[in-house]
């Protein structure tokens, strides 16, 4: 939290930098109030970048579009139903909103749009009072209704209105509340945290697209841990995501295994510490954040107690790689990021076996090639997938995990095994073995694809003989 003086210092730079005292002066000049409002002028406290600017006026989506126009060198309309018009002023790309007074059925989350006639109006109806800020313009005379200020101070997140009315017009804001935590490391009121467990169910009736937008925006917060965490407590996360809070599995004094809830967690947090060290890929990367959070989610349907009070999940693997393909479908992503999670939930137990004996080449090979381009994601994943607290044998682990990448380094520098192919193509394939495109070629191609795999690069010469000789004995 930066100090009240810094952040009246910074929002007073913003409002006199060249694009936004233009706009306001536009705005003045036609006899319309302007306001900087929400997330810009709380980010001012809280003294993190000032990025997107959306300003709301008394002034309706044909007048503003009128007044922005002179001044600016690209407008667009795509929200003016909803009263919000948007423009380039200066280089810099602004929304400026009407006034609203929304009125909600209580059965869908699309509002009745009613534009407003003042700005403390306006204000009252937002998701949380520390985004029910404005600043004034040109006057720079900050309005704070709902006492967002103190919130502010206090890092809480309370609702300029009852939570239970403010959630029953837009559940998602529910969700949005898990996110905040997350994304500005505060805490939620009693009010906000009873009402969020009172109305989970009302997330029933918001679109799969918006619930896994958020989640999304929650995931790629630095530390989604604590807004996880909330979503579990307060029941939403029984609501869109169940296999987390099914994950608390009882532990009793007679069968031992870890809890898997806060392991998977714990995975979480050490694949986004592990995820910064990576140099060419992005960070914070959405796959690589869902798989570890959804790695185990296989272990309840798969939970056994063995002799001894052993509790084992075997094939946890690929019955969780299934789970979570039927989840992120029901949520609404987009095929690849389900193929990717899915296939690395399938593989993160495959280095376990590698520490029970050396692999040969060809198993190494395997791995690789069973981990596509997702590689560096498997190899981060399984680092982070160690939570012992037994330190030899974490130890014993990490080393043998090094040593596997080592292999793998050596290997590709070898033989480029990134891109492992049988040493002949089908077109060589169909003009060696005289037959013409079928199931007969690619049994042929798996043939050699299984040869490179066991016994590396053979060469062009050598491979026509070992698949001659193949196709002789068929």
């Amino acid at each position: 939290m930066h100090s009240v003086a810094s952040a009246i210092t910074r929002l007073a730079a913003l409002a006199e930098s060249p694009h936004v005292s233009r706009l306001a002066d536009a705005f003045a000049a036609a006899g319309h109030e302007l306001a900087l409002v929400g997330g810009p002028v709380r980010d001012a406290f809280l003294g993190r970048e000032l990025n997107d600017l959306d300003f709301t006026t008394d002034a309706r989506p044909d007048r503003i579009l009128e007044i922005v126009t002179p001044i600016s060198s690209a407008q667009w309309d795509i929200g003016r139903a909803f009263g919000t018009i948007g423009a380039v002023v200066e280089g810099h790309t602004v929304e400026i909103t009407t006034y609203r007074t929304d009125a909600y059925d209580g059965e869908t989350r699309k509002p009745e749009v009613e534009f407003g006639m003042s700005l403390d109006e306006d204000l009252v109806r937002r998701d949380f009072t520390v985004n029910a800020m404005a600043l004034r313009l040109p006057q720079q005379k900050l309005v704070d209704p709902s006492g967002g200020m103190d919130d502010l101070l206090a890092s809480r997140l309370a609702t300029p209105a009852a939570p239970e009315v403010s959630f029953g017009d837009d559940p998602l804001r529910m969700l949005r509340a898990a996110r905040f935590t997350s994304q500005l490391g505060f805490t939620v009121s009693e009010e906000v945290r009873a009402a969020m467990t009172a109305l989970a169910g009302r997330l029933s009736i918001i679109s799969a697209e918006r619930v896994s937008d958020e989640l999304t925006k929650l995931l790629l917060t630095a530390s989604p841990r604590a807004g996880i965490e909330l979503m579990v407590e307060t029941g939403l996360a029984d609501e869109v995501l169940p296999e987390i809070p099914a994950l608390r599995l009882q532990v009793d004094e007679h069968a031992h295994h870890k809890d898997v809830y806060q392991h998977s967690l714990t995975v979480l947090d050490q694949a986004i510490e592990l995820e910064g060290t990576r140099e060419h890929e992005p960070s914070p990367d959405l796959v690589l954040r869902l798989a570890a959070l959804l790695h185990d989610i296989g272990k309840p349907a798969t939970k056994r107690v063995e002799g001894g009070g052993v509790v084992t999940f075997h094939h946890h693997d690929v019955v969780g790689a299934k789970l979570a393909t039927k989840r992120l479908k029901a949520l609404r992503f987009d095929k690849e990021t389900i193929q990717s999670v899915s296939k690395l939930i399938e593989l993160h137990l495959r280095f376990f076996g590698y520490t029970e004996g050396a692999w040969t080449d060809s198993a190494v090979r395997r791995y690789v090639r069973d981990a596509g381009n997702h590689l560096e994601r498997l190899h981060i994943l399984t680092r982070a997938d160690v939570t012992t607290r037994n330190r030899r044998k974490a130890s014993r682990l990490a080393r043998a995990y090094d040593d596997l990448e080592q292999r793998i380094k050596e290997l590709a520098e070898q033989e480029e095994i990134a891109a492992v192919r049988p040493d002949l193509d089908g077109e060589q394939i169909m003009a060696l073995l005289g037959i013409r495109p079928g199931r007969e070629v690619g049994e042929a191609y798996r043939f050699l694809l299984e040869l490179r795999l066991d016994e590396g690069p053979l060469g062009e010469e050598e491979a026509e003989r070992r698949l001659r000789a193949w196709w002789a004995a068929r």
